[in-house]
């Protein structure tokens, strides 16, 4: 009877024996420590929790190799392989997750609007809900800091740069021609419609090196990487219809969207200070083809659209006035491919094709162009380390543009150039803490026409000053070639430059944001010409130069008041440059000093409505009176715009919308014209350059159909 007993006993004490007893204490980076770790084995339940002094302790009847595994929110996972029997008095240190929420984010000089950021400044819908916009995404952001009103054109002008230096990407690959064609002292709008976007990133400067032949800013454009699910658009409109349709499959999916725009009923009920002898006609569809494959995501976008009409314009010099007629078609193409190749290594592909046609007749002058432009790219990241973030690349421009020119009963002339950029980029992001991070890289360019090679460094610095808000720092060097409108006559050039020099400021609570961000840009090599147009017998030269200084400031709050999202910006800009005709350094016509707007939105339960307004505010622009001395010598009044918006919803998949934009009826001023001759008494006379309708009106309807029987276009307006 004693052996069984003392049989049994050895039985039931051999676990006990075989028991391996782990230990030691989880700190972080500064030797503080960490209460209430995880501690593990993977693959077991043997494991604990760390004491308010970070001491952990746990047994376990594991043998030989183990992995040990250390976790704890907002650091990141730490893993250790050894044989339990050395896992005694372990001292562990856990690293930050940079990649936490509330991680420092590199972002002075950018806004952004997506799901994918951390930070959003915009939301996506954002765009197309903003009364003042009209559904043009352009028109959206002219409402962030850092822009400047020209009523009369409807481009991005940036911090004291000229429409053209801003760059439009969709999924990283450029647009070279992302406006509609229009006449003068009549806004542009951006050619592609807001329902294909997800994600929206404006640069206001000291952008990536990924990006260049942009002095001022990018506007880059994310298409939908997957619809949620099969759907159909409908729309009725004032000035035209929408049809859109998505279809899903396992793994694809295809977006269509088409429209048509003619301003003819419009003009027949509204007065308009032009003669329209063929009102404005536009006809355009779109398609985004989406492709999943094991490893990563293929896209393919395109875009074709034509735009005809044919207008006599007041003018102080023609008593019959002047007569423009435009005929012009536009393809695009882009296609696109992110994947990954290894655990630490991903690639990004793309390519677009443009394809531009102008047909322009002023009086009897006859003005031909075609431009075809290609643009492909290659991208890699290699994640080193969650700190470590490596960046490389290369794209390459070309570009071939001709335009015939011809007048009655004179002969033909033809202008124009073939351009081939090639660049490098180089890039890191380093992470020293979740509070500290930076960026920095180069771009390498050489331009074959020019036969110039340019190399423009970039660099960017991020401290989390507390748990709500952060300091940065951006620099960069920046080059672009002139314009077409140059180089078609002239190509002895080199390159554009400016340096970018960028100070901001950013508070980030729940559901407000508030940044301020002062900067500094040195303009160089900016073209000059002589004439009071660039043309074929102009003096061209690199002699131009000038500067750009302000402060941004931006506020939005989502919360505060119930039912109520409002955000506010204002511009102050101090700004002069001599370049194109301009005899000396002064504060170009298209600049500015001060800028502010106001949008805000609200929902209205019991009337099933959002109704928003838009408020708009730019001191006056220069412009030259020939009455007295000076160049630019005096400046408009003031601009001002407030517009409203009413979506009611009618059902959950049909909306009403209405929006009266410039409900009061400022008679606001672009510029002025003078006679080419002064008059008996010497002096010119001038009419004064104002919108061909003092306000727009605009009626819509729209219909979803939808899996969900519940989805609906009021993002979408």
């Amino acid at each position: 009877m004693r052996t069984i007993f003392i049989i049994l006993i050895i039985i039931i004490t051999i676990p006990f024996y075989a028991q391996t007893r782990i230990s030691g204490r989880v700190t972080n980076v500064k030797n503080i420590p960490i209460s209430g770790a995880n501690i593990y084995l993977e693959g077991t339940y043997d494991g604990a929790t760390t004491n308010k002094e970070g001491i952990f302790s746990f047994s376990t009847s594991q043998k030989g190799t183990q992995t040990l595994i250390v976790s704890y929110l907002s650091y990141e996972t730490f893993a250790m392989v050894g044989n339990v029997s050395y896992m005694k008095d372990i001292k562990i240190k856990l690293r930050e997750d940079i990649n936490a929420l509330d991680a420092v984010v590199l972002s002075a000089g950018t806004f952004s609007a997506g799901d994918n950021s951390k930070v959003n400044v915009l939301k996506p819908l954002d765009v197309v809900t903003t009364a003042s916009a009209l559904g043009d995404f352009v028109g959206a952001l002219q409402t962030l800091p850092g822009t400047t009103t020209v009523a009369e054109d409807g481009r991005l002008f940036v911090r004291g740069g000229d429409a053209n230096e801003t760059q439009i990407f969709i999924d990283g690959i450029r647009v070279f021609t992302p406006y509609t064609p229009t006449t003068n002292n009549t806004p542009t709008r951006g050619r592609y419609s807001p329902f294909l976007f997800d994600g929206i990133t404006f640069s206001t400067g000291g952008y990536s090196a990924e990006f260049g032949q942009a002095l001022s800013s990018v506007l880059l454009l994310n298409t939908i990487d997957e619809p949620d699910q099969e759907k159909t658009d409908i729309g009725i409109m004032s000035v035209g219809a929408l049809l859109g349709n998505t279809q899903k499959w396992e793994k694809s999916s295809l977006s269509i969207n088409t429209s048509y725009i003619n301003l003819a009923p419009y003009n027949a009920v509204f007065t308009n200070r032009n003669n329209f002898l063929k009102p404005f006609e536009s006809a355009s569809g779109e398609a985004v083809f989406r492709k999943k494959t094991n490893a990563g995501l293929f896209k393919f976008y395109g875009a074709f659209d034509v735009t005809n009409f044919e207008v006599i314009q007041e003018d102080i010099n023609l008593s019959q006035g002047l007569r423009f007629k435009l005929n012009n078609n536009n393809l695009y193409l882009n296609g696109s491919y992110k994947g990954k190749l290894t655990d630490t290594w991903k690639m990004q592909a793309g390519f677009s094709y443009t394809n531009a046609k102008n047909k322009n007749e002023i009086e009897e002058r006859r003005i031909n162009d075609i431009e075809n432009s290609l643009h492909v790219k290659l991208k890699f990241k290699h994640r080193i380390s969650n700190y470590f973030k490596l960046y490389l690349g290369g794209d390459y421009f070309s570009t071939d543009f001709d335009e015939h020119y011809r007048e009655t009963q004179q002969e033909r002339f033809k202008y124009g150039y073939n351009n081939n950029i090639v660049a490098a980029f180089a890039e890191a992001d380093v992470f020293i803490s979740k509070n500290l991070a930076f960026k920095a890289g180069g771009r390498l360019t050489y331009s074959e026409l020019l036969e110039d090679v340019s190399l423009a460094p970039r660099l960017s610095v991020a401290y989390k000053a507390s748990s709500k808000s952060q300091l940065s720092l951006a620099y960069g060097g920046f080059y672009q070639n002139p314009s077409s409108n140059v180089l078609k006559f002239h190509q002895d050039f080199k390159p554009q430059n400016t340096k970018h020099y960028i100070l901001n400021y950013q508070y980030n609570a729940d559901k407000k944001i508030f940044r301020a961000e002062a900067y500094y840009k040195d303009y160089n090599n900016l073209v000059k010409y002589t004439g009071a147009f660039s043309n074929f017998n102009s003096q061209f030269s690199n002699g131009g130069s000038g500067f750009a200084r302000g402060i941004d400031f931006f506020w939005r709050d989502s919360k505060r008041i119930k039912n109520v999202d409002y955000w506010m910006s204002y511009s102050y800009l101090d700004t002069k440059r001599n370049y194109k005709n301009y005899p000396e350094h002064v504060q170009p016509s298209f600049a500015n000093t001060h800028n502010f707007s106001v949008v805000t939105k609200y929902w209205i339960d019991h009337w099933k409505s959002q109704v928003g307004f838009s408020y708009a505010y730019a001191s006056g622009r220069r412009y030259t009176n020939p009455n007295t001395s000076g160049f630019l010598n005096e400046k408009t009044k003031s601009y001002n715009n407030l517009s409203l918006n009413w979506a009611y919803l009618i059902s959950p998949q049909k909306i009403l919308y209405a929006s009266v934009n410039n409900v009061l009826g400022f008679k606001n001023v672009n510029g002025y014209q003078y006679a080419n001759t002064p008059d008996r008494n010497g002096n010119f006379n001038r009419r004064a350059l104002r919108p061909a309708t003092d306000q727009f009106f605009f009626v819509g309807f729209f219909w979803t159909i939808s899996e969900d029987k519940k989805s609906n276009q009021l993002d979408n307006l």
